[in-house]
């Protein structure tokens, strides 16, 4: 039995029927004869003790029952990459055989056969000629003799091997280093031991710009001193890795523009100003970190950080993100133009979301898609005239003031809304007729229940809708746009009450809200273009 356990077993991964683990003892277990295989796995629930038995400590794990022992000949080590290859594309040798049995010849009384040798030609010609290969779960643990992929799939760019028996950093180097034009790699799902103090630089991942690493138990620090090998690399995936420190990375991910972080722990939003400095960074992904705040101190409100000068696209959904003051600060984000936030504590604080998808547009200038869903022009004029007439009085009360001499808003409420001065410049300051009668914010949320109809157009089906009273024309129309993919500028609104069949009152000024036309639930608002 002992026969079955390879030199290096100790640190090994394994798979049992469809368990994985990592073999953390090799050796006996009195009072039971023979050799057997501590192993602590993934899933703890499989385990049964924390690698002690019997009082003996053999081994120890992270969970209390995350470890049990098993039979050698129960552990499957995995196989090399190029088996792996030949498996999942039907290239192996045992199938070369069964086909070139075929291919005999008879000389007299004898038949000789001539195994596969033009099966095996063919076979070989495909292989060179495979550029993607997928050996997903193909229990991958090693590279193979030396030079044998590169001999054999000298064309491959692009490679998965992720859920495998991958335990070291070493392997997935052995492997890269014979394919000479690798571009994309995803080891994701195998836990690697990974280089703890610098390595010496490979050519191997030389032309890599996309790898993910996800759920490899990797940490930033190791990321780092693996980085230097990675000199064009542009995508870096590390999802679910328990990261929850980061380094500045000097010298190193200088050409990355998408850096996805989801599912780890980082907890601080100042960690972020670590990584800031990323001179080509375009996308940021950091959903589900526990990120309660987001911070750019190096710039005050009105001004754009120095950090993050390249990223277009960021996405904090499912973080602790309460106060908005966070919103504020990513307008300082100098190129910002994509943002994902939902699933944040701070959804929570405005009753109706298309409400809060207008505070955001307000506060952030240059914002372009929000949660998936593009911001058109006519949407963002009607949400800044909104945001410009509800914070109308605070303004006043704070120190505004329509004669630019004696505008002095407090620090306070430019704290508050930063964007509140250069949305006056752009549309003037709030007049005192328009802030007459304002109700306060918190009963702008009553909704309406309105049917959508579009009565020159029959087979556009009506469509209900609940609005907030307080809603502009304006945004009506930003509304039905996403609805019905016409331009605001085009739609002619009118309503047609509930109680009156057949009489209805044209809604002929954008910036009047829906409750000036008294619009009462059940009414229908009419649609043509």
């Amino acid at each position: 039995m002992a026969a079955c356990v390879p030199a290096d077993a100790l640190g090994r991964r394994v798979l049992c029927g469809t368990e994985y683990g990592t073999v953390r003892y090799v050796g006996s277990v009195p009072p039971h004869a023979g050799i057997w295989l501590g192993v602590e796995w993934d899933d703890p629930q499989r385990g049964k003790h924390d690698g002690t038995y019997e009082g003996t400590q053999y081994f120890k794990c992270r969970h209390p029952r995350g470890g049990s022992f098993i039979r050698p000949n129960k552990a499957n080590f995995g196989v090399d990459f190029l088996t792996a290859v030949k498996g999942r594309y039907g290239l192996n040798e045992k199938q070369d055989a069964q086909n070139g049995i075929e291919n005999t010849c008879v000389f007299g009384k004898k038949t000789v056969e001539f195994v596969g040798r033009d099966s095996i030609e063919k076979k070989q010609s495909q292989l060179h000629r495979l550029v993607h290969i997928s050996v997903h779960e193909c229990t991958v643990s090693h590279a193979g003799q030396k030079e044998e992929i590169s001999g054999t799939c000298a064309n491959i760019r692009h490679i998965d091997l992720s859920k495998n028996l991958v335990a070291y950093w070493d392997t997935v180097i052995d492997i890269a280093s014979q394919v000479p034009n690798l571009e994309t790699l995803d080891i994701s799902g195998n836990k690697m031991k990974f280089p703890s103090t610098s390595i010496s630089k490979s050519s191997a991942f030389s032309k890599l710009t996309t790898l993910a690493l996800n759920q490899t138990e990797i940490t930033w620090t190791e990321v780092l001193l693996c980085a230097p090998g990675w000199p064009v690399l542009e995508e870096l995936y590390l999802t679910s890795n328990n990261i929850t420190v980061l380094e500045r990375p000097d010298n190193v991910l200088q050409t990355l523009k998408l850096l996805d972080l989801s599912n780890n722990q980082l907890l601080d939003g100042s960690q972020l100003h670590l990584i800031g400095h990323l001179p080509r960074l375009e996308q940021l992904i950091l959903t589900n970190n526990g990120i309660p705040s987001v911070h750019f101190p190096d710039a005050d409100f009105g001004c754009k950080t120095k950090m993050f000068p390249s990223l277009k696209r960021l996405a904090i959904n499912d973080n602790k993100i309460s106060q908005w003051s966070s919103i504020n600060e990513l307008e300082k984000l100098p190129s910002l133009q994509v943002l994902e936030c939902r699933n944040n504590p701070l959804m929570d604080t405005e009753k109706n979301p298309e409400t809060l998808r207008q505070l955001i547009i307000a506060k952030i200038s240059q914002l372009e898609v929000l949660n998936k869903s593009e911001i058109f022009p006519d949407e963002r004029r009607g949400a800044e005239l909104d945001y410009r007439k509800i914070f109308g009085k605070d303004w006043l009360a704070a120190g505004g003031h329509w004669d630019p001499v004696r505008n002095k808003p407090s620090e306070e409420f430019l704290a508050a809304h930063p964007r509140y001065p250069s949305l006056c410049l752009k549309y003037g300051a709030p007049e005192e007729g328009e802030l007459k009668g304002q109700q306060p914010l918190t009963l702008k949320n009553q909704l309406l229940t309105l049917t959508i109809k579009c009565p020159d157009n029959p087979e556009q089906k009506p469509v209900e809708k609940k609005l907030p009273e307080s809603m502009t024309i304006q945004r009506v129309k930003g509304l039905l746009y996403r609805l019905l993919r016409i331009p605001g500028s085009e739609l002619k609104l009118s309503y047609e009450s509930s109680k009156l069949k057949g009489k209805e009152v044209e809604l002929d000024n954008d910036l009047k809200p829906l409750q000036f036309y008294s619009i009462e639930n059940g009414d229908s608002v009419l649609v043509r273009w």
